[in-house]
């Protein structure tokens, strides 16, 4: 095996064992190992074409993508288990770059099958059949409820405000997590969020309390 080929292998063991140690949690779907962007990768892998894999990175990291695809290409050629370290290096580099590009951070790949919660599930249903209004049901309810347990809470530490600094005080942080909860549904239906956005910053509408 030639140098190249040597470096490759040890940068795909590297994030083989960062993806295994990695704690599975719910988030983006193309963090999975059977998300939509693995998938590309793997039909382009066997075809050996890039070009289905390009559609999820930004044109100026295109040239980043076709040089891992090629690297790939030439040390899946030296065997099975180079060939499984290769692609694992390579999905891992696609999937980082795809996320940098959206502003999202990466913390390596996610097993298929990993809980993505219904919502995105519910997307890929809706795509699937062509049929949005489960979907707008499904978050219009949980957005309804998320709404009305913050609004409730509020309230109720509203009449107990005056009491002391320390209940003025719980007003206070129910009052604000209130309303950023409300901001933050508003932002998102404005569609001014990023994708992953809600991911660093430590929530989006589903995490209600």
């Amino acid at each position: 095996m030639n140098g190249k080929g040597s470096w490759l292998l040890a940068t795909a063991l590297i994030f083989s064992l960062a993806w295994l140690v990695a704690a599975p949690r719910a988030g983006a779907h193309c963090d999975t190992l059977g998300g939509p962007v693995v998938t590309d990768a793997r039909k382009a892998l066997e075809k050996k074409d890039v070009t289905p894999v390009l559609k999820w990175v930004k044109k100026d990291d295109e040239t980043a993508i076709k040089e891992a695809f090629a690297k790939t290409l030439k040390v899946r050629e030296q065997g099975p288990e180079a060939k499984e370290l290769a692609d694992q290096w390579f999905f891992e580099t696609l999937v980082r770059i795809h996320r940098a590009g959206e502003g999202a951070p990466f913390t390596g790949l996610k097993p298929a099958g990993t809980d993505l919660g219904p919502a995105v599930e519910g997307a890929d249903k809706a795509l699937e059949t062509g049929s949005v209004d489960s979907l707008v049901k499904l978050v219009s309810d949980d957005a309804a409820k998320g709404i009305r347990e913050h609004f409730n809470r509020a309230q109720e530490k509203k009449k107990l405000r005056d009491k002391s600094v320390e209940a003025g005080r719980d007003y206070v942080e129910a009052y604000v997590e209130f309303v950023h909860y409300v901001e933050r549904l508003d932002r998102d239906a404005a569609g001014k969020a990023h994708h992953g956005e809600e991911e660093a910053e430590g929530g989006g509408a589903h995490h209600h309390e």
